[in-house]
């Protein structure tokens, strides 16, 4: 006997947007980009399925990100689950620029010379943020004109970085906790981890965190030391630093001959090269 027809059943209605997020499991590795990605969704009132719907533009503009972060968070979206557009990595602009001052020691304060001597370091060995995340004081030897980084990939020279480096050791070492620490880039405080502790292991945001602040207080230095002779270039260099994020920092030491030290990065480094060499020559004409 054929059964009767039967009405469709209806669209389950969507869950509140903050139950949505609640449902979904972050991503592995990934767990503080996705909070933070669901609390920036949350303050416009958008759930996992909305997101995906009208795309990361609205969240990135009330935020303010800027390019690189909106290629991160639309990365960890897609590792979530949610079904984003993927937009490319910002390429370096400009591709060159004068990164020395970033090298430069101005004071004791630990915060700033780890900074100096990661920078310094960055310059010659211009690695990803996860491996300078795992890099241990055992992992660099101290010769009387330059420093070498020891890896399973290699050995590097790095050169120019004694000064920093140096400085930074010699900070370090009045404190207990830092003294002890392995770790090149070693936590200053306690962060709100429960694991987390003075000298442990910092995560790869919070250097990036970190990197975007030493930029801006070398940019109130610049500022604040520069002769009236210098100011307008001293602003040119100024305005970029202020946009001016870890990774394009590596980039533009490979773009200026640095050596790579992974596949990541090398050949926008290279279209850089490219690109700055097409310029001078159309200048040239």
């Amino acid at each position: 006997m054929s059964r009767g027809w039967q009405q469709p059943l209806p669209d389950m209605p969507a869950p509140p947007p903050p139950e949505a997020w609640a449902r979904i499991p972050p991503p592995p590795g990934y767990e503080p980009q996705w909070r933070r990605l669901a609390d920036a969704a949350l303050d416009l009132g958008l759930g996992p399925d909305d997101l995906a719907d009208v795309g990361l533009d609205p969240v990135a503009q009330a935020r303010e990100w800027k390019p690189a972060t909106v290629a991160l968070y639309s990365k960890v979206a897609r590792y979530g689950g949610l079904a984003l557009p993927l937009p490319p990595t910002p390429e370096p602009d400009p591709p060159r620029l004068d990164l020395r001052p970033l090298t430069r020691v101005r004071g004791e304060d630990p915060e700033h010379l780890r900074s100096v001597a990661w920078c310094a370091l960055a310059l010659g060995w211009p690695a990803p943020v996860g491996m300078f995340r795992l890099l241990r004081r055992d992992q660099v030897r101290v010769t009387a004109r330059r420093l070498l980084v020891s890896t399973d990939d290699g050995e590097w020279s790095v050169p120019g970085a004694l000064t920093a480096w140096h400085a930074w050791e010699a900070t370090r070492n009045r404190f207990p906790a830092l003294a002890a620490s392995p770790w090149v880039l070693p936590a200053l405080r306690r962060g709100p981890g429960v694991t987390s502790r003075i000298g442990g292991r910092l995560s790869s945001q919070a250097l990036q965190t970190t990197f975007t602040k030493h930029a801006r207080r070398t940019v109130g230095h610049l500022r604040a030391s520069a002769p009236p002779s210098r100011r307008e270039a001293v602003e040119q260099l100024a305005a970029a630093y202020l946009d001016l994020s870890y990774d394009s920092y590596r980039r533009l030491a490979l773009a200026a001959g640095a050596p790579p030290v992974s596949a990541r990065g090398v050949v926008r480094a290279q279209r850089s090269v490219h690109r700055s060499m097409a310029q001078t020559g159309r200048r040239a004409e």
